[in-house]
């Protein structure tokens, strides 16, 4: 491998004239930038673990109020990326945000993309653009960029859920901004999942005008996930059971910067994923197990955890119950690998 000349080799004077300019010599940070075979990675393995994280987020609804938090969340901060950065890989942003009963995180809109896995609570809906988005552990709930939402919680006891946004890529490219709206009126009893696109393959036809939207479908039943995952298990033995969440009318991935899905392992299976290039987000739905990345050390997890794991690594998940499955929701880059052909 060629031995590239360092920083320290170049006279002091002629540095500060580099600095002055505002020039920096490439060939020092050549191998940092474009290293040999394997791309640097920030994205450290790592499991936050929910019954650590909880009790603090419990804390933070009794220390500020709604007025004053307009979204109360934790961010879950990936320490490779730096933990002020608020970023859980390259691109992907994770927050646990917390609703308390009676309480309306207010109307707003952003540009960047997001996604809803609740986690825990029940009585909870999302409204988005007057579609009003019911709350159960598993769903996820879709908030496009530009598309108005706000959070309601009419039950009892906290509700809380995963955000995962696409904010790193939006605001490293300076197009990241929010607008305050005045509270909706929701147009519809509830959301589509429960009969414009509830069975896959299928979609409205009669009278039907296609809209004009990349998310035609807002709400995506875990339970629905749950029912498909456990019948692929029925006919297939062996083998990764993985399924895409993808938009209903076009086929194609929830969000051009995201890609969902969610993953089942047998009873006792231990399985190593096929290597790619995108770092990759885990939440355990169901189960209990053991998560390991390259050989290294084994971290437990529990249901109701997330975990993370760089790109370019053979990562293998374990189910620790003889007799249940277990399953995760994922998110990781791969369209946006996919778009920039690095995938």
């Amino acid at each position: 491998m060629q031995s590239l000349g360092t920083l320290e080799e170049l006279p002091q004077e002629y540095r500060d004239d580099l600095t002055d300019l505002n020039l920096v010599p490439l060939w020092p940070s050549m191998r940092a930038v474009l290293p040999y075979g394997v791309p640097t990675r920030k994205t450290q393995t790592l499991n936050w673990r929910y019954e650590q994280v909880r009790p603090l987020l419990i804390k933070a609804g009794e220390l500020t109020p709604m007025e004053k938090a307009e979204r109360r969340v934790l961010v879950l901060a990936n320490p490779g990326h730096g933990l002020t950065n608020m970023q859980a890989t390259p691109s992907i942003y994770l927050g646990l945000q917390l609703i308390l009963p009676g309480e309306t995180a207010p109307n707003h809109r952003h540009t960047p993309n997001a996604v809803r896995i609740i986690v825990e609570g029940e009585g909870a809906y999302t409204t988005v653009d007057g579609e009003p988005c019911r709350m159960d552990r598993g769903d996820l709930i879709l908030t496009p960029a530009g598309k108005w939402h706000e959070h309601h919680h009419e039950g009892e006891g906290p509700i809380v859920w995963l955000d995962v946004l696409d904010l790193p890529l939006i605001y490293s490219l300076e197009g990241s901004w929010a607008m305050e709206g005045q509270p909706q009126q929701d147009v519809k009893a509830r959301d589509k999942s429960f009969a414009d696109y509830s069975a896959a393959g299928v979609v409205p036809n009669l009278n039907f005008q296609r809209e004009n939207t990349d998310a035609p479908m807002l709400r995506y039943p875990w339970s629905k996930t749950r029912a498909c995952l456990t019948e692929m298990a029925a006919d297939y033995a062996e083998g990764l059971l993985r399924i895409s969440y993808v938009n209903p009318e076009t086929g194609t991935s929830l969000f051009p910067s995201i890609g969902f899905g969610a993953i089942m392992l047998r009873p006792g299976e231990t399985l190593t994923l096929p290597k790619r290039t995108t770092a990759c987000i885990f939440h355990a739905v169901e189960g209990a197990g053991s998560f390991q990345v390259d050989g290294g050390e084994a971290l437990s997890w529990v249901e109701k955890d997330t975990l993370s794991a760089p790109g370019y690594s053979d990562i293998t998940l374990s189910n620790a119950s003889g007799t249940e499955p277990a399953f995760f929701i994922t998110a990781d880059e791969a369209p946006l690998h996919q778009y920039l052909g690095i995938f």
